[in-house]
This record gives C-alpha cells, sequence and structure tokens, in this order.
C-alpha cells in the first residue's frame, strides 16, 4: 500500500458550478418546487446557494423586500402587530367609544374612517400605588380585553338596556297600530273576532 493512497483526506474542498449557458437548459422551463432553498426560484440558485444579482436595481428591490415592515424611525420602528379576533374587536371598540359612556365626549378623531390602524401598539396600565383605594380596578374587574370589560361593567349593561328600550319604544307603533297582530295569525285572528 502506498502513503497517498490508504490516508484519509481531512479537510474539505469545494467549488460553486458556475451556470454554463447551453441551448438545452435554456430551452427547458424552470421548476419551481415551493419550500425548497428559502423560497428563491430554482434559476437563481448555483449549487444550492442564492447569488444576489449583479444588476443594482434589481439588488435594490430585493433589499427593499427584505425590511420589515415598520412605521419608520420617526416613530422608533414601530412594527405592524398581526391583527386578531380580539384586537380587531378592541379597535372597533375604541373607534365606537363615544357610544359607550354618554358623559364623555372624545374628539372626532378617525371614528369616521372604516379602515383599522395598520400600526398601533397595545400596553397595560399600571396604577401608581397612591391611587390603591381609588383608581385601580380589582382582579376580578380585570379582563384579559377591553371587550370583557365592558361586558362585565354593570353600569354599562344598564345604560345599554335602557338606550335599546328607548329605540324599541320610538320604533313602536303608536295608537291602533300597536294592537294589531302582524303576521300570518293575524288574518285568522281578526276572522275569529268577527264570529
Amino acid at each position: 500500500m502506498k502513503e497517498g493512497e490508504g490516508k484519509a483526506v481531512i479537510g474539505l474542498t469545494w467549488q460553486p458550478k458556475l451556470p454554463t449557458a447551453s441551448l438545452a437548459s435554456s430551452a427547458r422551463k424552470p421548476q419551481n418546487h415551493a419550500g425548497d432553498s428559502l423560497l428563491q426560484p430554482t434559476e437563481k440558485l448555483v449549487d444550492g446557494l442564492f447569488l444576489p444579482p449583479n444588476n443594482p436595481s434589481q439588488l435594490k428591490n430585493l433589499q427593499r423586500k427584505q425590511v420589515k415592515d415598520t412605521l419608520g424611525k420617526g416613530w422608533f420602528d414601530m412594527p405592524a402587530p398581526t391583527m386578531t379576533q380580539e384586537l380587531k374587536k378592541d379597535l372597533q371598540i375604541l373607534k365606537l367609544r363615544g357610544a359607550i359612556d354618554p358623559k364623555r365626549h372624545y374628539k372626532k378623531g378617525d371614528s369616521k374612517l372604516k379602515v383599522l390602524p395598520k400600526y398601533f401598539q397595545v400596553g397595560t396600565v399600571i396604577e401608581s400605588p397612591m391611587e390603591f383605594f381609588s383608581g385601580r380596578l380589582t382582579k376580578k374587574e380585570r379582563k384579559a380585553t377591553i371587550t370583557d370589560e365592558l361586558l362585565s361593567d354593570q353600569n354599562f349593561k344598564a345604560y345599554r338596556k335602557r338606550k335599546v328600550r328607548e329605540i324599541e319604544e320610538q320604533n313602536r307603533p303608536g295608537g291602533k297600530d300597536k294592537w294589531k297582530i302582524k303576521g300570518k295569525q293575524s288574518f285568522k285572528r281578526a276572522k275569529d273576532k268577527r264570529r
């Protein structure tokens, strides 16, 4: 046995395979496998590695796609949160906050807009120890979302019931019409009254 043949070679040698411009490969359609090599098309991969484009405009477009969706430096790069059902309901309630409490008045703001904001942050209010008895919520009153908090509030429930009753009374017909029963049974009942 010779010295060079029997020993194992330690270390790796690798050279990238550069794409060759041949007619056979250009006539073939590029294969796009989902989940392959970090969602890059196979024509942009060289030996399984992604090489950035040489064109500066394509390189800028690629960098622009990789930038995170934030509001900008003026807003300390506030990210756009993922919209869940709870967040969506809370934002809708905040838009309708003028209808929640009759004694509080708010600026018009963006309550007329139908589109919910894209960039926002949710935080928790930490009360000061000076307001321990007057301005803090107990553990039972504390809920996970604004929606749950409003639905469990007794004052809001009473106000909501009163308003619903007032609206129903306004829409109820007056005079003789309020005694008429509308629907399929009204003809039968009118017929029975004639007998």
